[in-house]
């Protein structure tokens, strides 16, 4: 049971949103020394990718999404790694699961269904996924009936011409009414920050996504032409980290979309930690939305074991 109090959200505080600045050469010159200045190898590489296991939001958003495939995912969920490759660890007796399985509403009931009993969460994307275009009413309609449908999170996505016309106030209105139609289920807001034009609005509606209540703030759809980057999530992390610093509150983070290599996992697994602490490790606190991810990494810890890299189709997502 995670013990991370809930973001209530907070009035709209104009004066700190619009001082949000992004120093993008800056930015860029740090997110480039991730890789470079941290390496972990051998045993360690193994932990931290199992680490990264577990923050995986295994994800399935594909217009031929059938309810087979959804069973065969819930299925990977509950057992990401291979049991042989787990015990060659020394981690056969560990309980290894994803942070999440994420679908659209049309799935919720039968991955349901398919995780009972595991503990892993259902998170639904919704409000017009992935555009945003949908009338409001039926945007706000359509979280609560993945609520009622037993969504544990909602992953919402942002009208991005607020962003880009500096209507930060319907932004924040939009967030809040999308938050109280949440109820106890955790909200991740989409940012789809390659869409917003520059670094200083990405910072600028991170800020007002966390006044506005949200639990997790999330780069990207995955639909997007740019998904999520190392500066893009340096500038979204220290956003989150400001508003802790000021109210209390720990929000989430979570990178998605072109996030499919097991090095990647590790340089944002770094990145996090050097920002925010070992805490922020953990999948109350941040998640991967991944389809692709999970193999790649089942794939390396094989080869740590056995030395010698094994084709694709072994570590298939069912």
């Amino acid at each position: 049971m995670s013990t991370i109090k809930r973001n209530p959200g907070m009035e709209l505080d104009l004066d700190w949103v619009l001082g949000q600045k992004a120093n993008r050469s800056a930015i860029e010159r740090r997110a480039a020394t991730i890789g470079t200045r941290r390496s972990v190898k051998k045993e360690w590489q193994a932990a931290w990718l199992l680490k990264a296991v577990s923050c995986i939001d295994l994800t399935t958003l594909s217009g031929d999404d059938t309810r087979a495939r959804v069973r065969r995912l819930c299925a990977k969920a509950r057992q990401p790694v291979r049991q042989d490759i787990l015990e060659a660890l020394g981690m056969g007796d560990v309980r290894l699961t994803t942070g999440a399985i994420c679908v659209y509403h049309e799935m919720i009931e039968t991955a349901v269904e398919a995780l009972d009993g595991s503990g892993i969460p259902v998170a639904a994307v919704s409000t017009g996924f992935p555009a945003g275009l949908s009338p409001f009413h039926l945007r706000i309609r359509e979280i609560e009936e993945s609520v009622k449908a037993g969504a544990k999170e909602i992953d919402i996505v942002i009208s991005r011409r607020h962003v880009l016309e500096g209507n930060w106030q319907a932004l924040y209105d939009e967030t809040c009414e999308m938050r109280a139609a949440c109820g106890d289920a955790h909200m991740k807001a989409i940012l789809a920050t390659g869409e917003l034009g520059s670094l200083r609005n990405v910072a600028r509606a991170s800020m007002v996504a966390m006044m506005g209540g949200a639990d997790f703030i999330k780069t990207s759809t995955g639909k997007e032409s740019v998904n999520a980057t190392l500066p893009v999530s340096l500038v979204m992390i220290r956003s989150l980290r400001d508003y802790g610093d000021k109210t209390g509150y720990q929000i989430g983070y979570k990178p998605a979309g072109g996030v499919s290599k097991a090095k990647d996992s590790l340089n944002y697994l770094m990145l996090m930690n050097e920002e925010l602490g070992r805490e922020w490790l953990e999948p109350e606190l941040f998640r991967f939305g991944a389809s692709s991810l999970l193999g790649d990494i089942e794939r390396q810890l094989e080869h740590f074991v056995t030395g010698r890299y094994s084709a694709s189709f072994r570590h298939a997502m069912g």
